[in-house]
C-alpha cells in the first residue's frame, strides 16, 4: 500500500493536473476505447440523430443510463468522467438532464453501487418508489439493480462515484443498510476533495496508481457507510490516513510560493490536529518541513532548467518557490543537486 500511495503522491508532484477533454458527438464508443479521463456533452433538443446517437452510444452504452431533459424538451449537460481502474467518477454540469436507470436497462445485470453527492443547491434522487432530497454537502448511496433517477437542474448539481458492489462491501459489509437515505455532511467534504484530486491526477496515473486511488476512495466511503469496529479501525488507519496525506501534499504543492506555509495551517485545512498531520508525514519516513523543502527545490530546478529560466534572476526564482532566505536557498540547492543554481542555469545556456 505504501508503494502505491507514494506513486500517487509522486504523480501529484510531477504534474498537478492533465485535462483530456473530448466531445464525442454522434460517435459510438465502446468501453475499451475510452481514455481514463474524458467528457461528453449535448446541448439542444432531446430529439434528432445527434441526440439519439449520444443517448444510445454514450449514455446507455457506456454509462448504462438513459437520459432525458428535466426542463422543457432540451438537454443542457456537459459530463466529465474519470476512470480509476474499476471506479468511475462522473461530474455533470449544466441545467437540464435526468439520468435514469430504467427497467429496460436492468437486463444488463449491473449491480454497482453509486454514491451521489450534492455539490450545489438541492438535488432530487429516486430509488424505486423512494424519493430522496439532497442539500449541498449531503450524499446518498444508490444501486444500479433497481430503477432510479438523479436530476441535474439549474438549481442543483451533483457528482456520482460508481463502485463495483464487491469492492465497497469489502470495506463496508453493512453498506446495503445505508441505501437510499441521506448521509451526513461532515465526511462529504473530504470525499469530494479526494475525488477532485483523483480527477486532476487521472491522466498521469498508471494502472497500479489508479488501483491505489480507487481503493483509497472506497476506504473513505466505507468509513462513512460503517462496518464492524475492526473494519472501521483498519480503514481509518490505512486508506483514510493515506488519502488525508495525499490531500495535505496537494495543499502544499498548491501553496509552495507561500513562504509562511506551516503544518498548522495545512492540518487545519484538512480537519486534523498538528500532531495528527505530523504522524501522517512520519508514516512515510519524512516530516512536513522536509517534504516542503524537497518540493520547493524540485520546483526551483524545473524553473531553472526551463528554457525561459535562462533570463530569470536566481533571487526571483527562489522567492517564487517560497524561500525567504536567499543564502539558505543557495546552500540547500547545492546540498540537494551538487551544483549552485547559477551553475545549473549556465549549463542550460550552454546547451542552447
Amino acid at each position: 500500500m505504501r508503494t502505491r500511495h507514494a506513486r500517487i503522491g509522486q504523480q501529484a508532484i510531477d504534474r498537478a493536473s492533465v485535462e483530456i477533454d473530448r466531445a464525442f458527438g454522434a460517435r459510438i464508443m465502446s468501453e475499451t476505447q475510452v481514455p481514463n479521463r474524458f467528457s461528453i456533452f449535448h446541448h439542444g433538443l432531446a430529439k434528432g440523430p445527434a441526440y439519439e446517437a449520444w443517448r444510445e452510444g454514450i449514455c446507455r452504452g457506456f454509462c448504462r443510463l438513459d437520459v432525458g431533459p428535466t426542463d422543457d424538451n432540451r438537454i443542457d449537460c456537459h459530463n466529465e468522467f474519470t476512470l480509476l481502474h474499476t471506479v468511475a467518477i462522473a461530474t455533470p454540469r449544466g441545467g437540464s438532464a435526468r439520468f435514469a436507470r430504467t427497467r429496460a436497462l436492468l437486463d444488463d445485470g449491473c449491480d454497482d453501487l453509486v454514491l451521489i453527492s450534492a455539490t450545489r443547491g438541492m438535488v432530487q434522487v429516486t430509488q424505486g418508489s423512494t424519493a430522496i432530497e439532497l442539500a449541498r454537502g449531503q450524499m446518498c448511496l444508490t444501486e444500479m439493480n433497481i430503477v432510479g433517477t438523479a436530476d441535474l437542474t439549474q438549481s442543483g448539481s451533483f457528482t456520482t462515484t460508481r463502485f463495483p458492489r464487491r469492492l465497497l462491501l469489502q470495506v463496508a459489509p453493512m453498506a446495503e443498510t445505508q441505501l437510499a437515505r441521506p448521509l451526513g455532511r461532515e465526511p462529504a467534504l473530504m470525499i469530494e476533495r479526494y475525488s477532485t484530486l483523483c480527477t486532476e491526477l487521472a491522466g498521469d496515473l498508471d494502472v497500479p496508481g489508479q488501483q491505489a486511488a480507487a481503493h483509497h476512495l472506497a476506504d473513505l466511503v466505507g468509513l462513512v457507510l460503517g462496518g464492524n469496529a475492526e473494519q472501521k479501525e483498519l480503514v481509518a488507519r490505512d486508506g483514510v490516513a493515506k488519502a488525508r496525506l495525499d490531500l495535505m501534499k496537494a495543499d502544499v504543492l498548491k501553496n509552495l510560493d507561500n513562504g509562511k506555509l506551516t503544518i498548522e495551517a495545512v492540518a487545519k485545512a484538512n480537519a486534523l490536529s498538528t500532531r495528527q498531520a505530523q504522524r501522517l508525514f512520519a508514516s512515510e519516513g519524512t516530516t512536513f518541513s522536509e517534504f516542503v523543502l524537497e518540493q520547493r527545490l524540485l520546483l526551483a530546478r524545473r524553473l531553472l532548467l526551463h528554457e525561459q529560466g535562462a533570463g530569470r534572476k536566481i533571487s526571483d526564482i527562489a522567492y517564487t518557490v517560497g524561500f525567504n532566505d536567499l543564502s539558505y536557498f543557495h546552500r540547500a540547492f547545492r546540498r540537494k543537486f551538487g551544483a549552485a543554481p547559477a551553475e545549473m542555469q549556465m549549463e542550460l545556456g550552454r546547451r542552447h
